[in-house]
């Protein structure tokens, strides 16, 4: 029987499956998450889920799906990762206050059979202003540092989103839309 394994430690991967009721084992990938070719941040997600994906597919079953899913936030050209600290996570709200950037995801699914598909997802996100006090209370809290550009649509940041425009579960780190549409036949 076929089953779709997620090739990630993220929490909110594994909520947003459960949540849409997807079957699913997560085996965490093994993977260097900093080692990407090109400046491109579609190419470069789609590389590092590829990695991740491939990462795991040795461990699944000949029949087994595999889900490498990485997301990045993107603005003025500059990719945000998941900030170190504070003065990190200042600077990345900072740069988020009072505009639009992007929220993109790279999607690998593959199996031992030859199945591959791999493409991206973009889903454009205005901030609201924000003052130095909401940044200050917000980066003092837990919520910042294991987020790419510092920050959770589903948690405190909520406050500040202004607006998207594209899928809410691309932001949460999972376009569950596009990855649904492909594994609803095969699962």
């Amino acid at each position: 029987m076929t089953q779709l394994i997620l090739a990630s430690t993220s929490s909110r991967r594994e909520e947003i499956l459960k949540k849409a009721n997807i079957p699913f084992i997560i085996i965490p990938p093994d993977t260097d998450e900093s080692v990407f070719n090109g400046d491109n941040p579609k190419s470069i997600v789609m590389e590092l889920a590829r990695n991740k994906a491939l990462s795991v597919c040795e461990k699944a079953g000949y029949d087994d799906i595999v889900l490498g899913v990485d997301t990045i936030v993107y603005i003025d050209k500059t990719i945000l990762g998941k900030p170190t600290d504070q003065l990190n996570a200042r600077k990345m709200i900072q740069m988020l206050s009072g505009r639009m950037h992007s929220v993109i995801s790279g999607v690998c699914l593959i199996s031992k059979k030859g199945f591959e598909k791999i493409f991206s997802i973009e889903t454009d996100v205005v901030f609201n202003t924000l003052d130095e006090i909401e940044i200050d209370e917000y980066v003092k809290s837990d919520e910042p540092y294991d987020k790419a550009g510092g920050y959770a649509i589903q948690g405190q940041a909520a406050k500040f989103i202004k607006s998207i425009n594209g899928c809410f579960y691309n932001v949460m780190g999972l376009p569950l839309s596009a990855v649904y549409s492909v594994i609803k036949n095969m699962i």
